[in-house]
């Protein structure tokens, strides 16, 4: 089981991957919305934001987070590592509900490009 140190660590790497992308994938990291990473198997949740073409991780709750970010999402800490290492298909673990994605439509539109 992923730890918190390791969760972390895949969200910052994510941000740096971001801060990276280029074309399509750009476009779509420039959303400045506030997210939420609800680790199920740990019972924590990060809260931050995405602006700047980055994710700014503030905060690390106990429990699922107080109050709705802008996009949500929820997974075990396993499965963040294995995204973010790119040995997790995100399109399949979406499928099969590994991986939970919530955002307003025009937000998913956005983030599909990205994911």
């Amino acid at each position: 089981m992923a730890t918190i140190e390791e969760c972390r660590a895949a969200l910052e790497k994510l941000s740096d991957n971001m801060q990276r992308a280029e074309g399509d994938v750009r476009t779509a990291t420039s959303l400045d919305r506030s997210v939420s990473c609800r680790i199920t198997d740990l019972d924590i949740t990060f809260t931050g934001r995405m602006t700047g073409g980055r994710i700014v991780v503030h905060d690390t709750l106990q429990g699922p987070p107080r109050e709705k970010a802008q996009i949500r999402l929820t997974m075990t800490g396993d499965d963040l590592v294995a995204l973010v290492a790119g040995e997790l298909n995100f399109a399949k673990a979406w499928g099969s509900g590994r991986v939970k994605l919530e955002a307003g439509l025009r937000d998913l539109f956005q983030l599909r490009k990205l994911l």
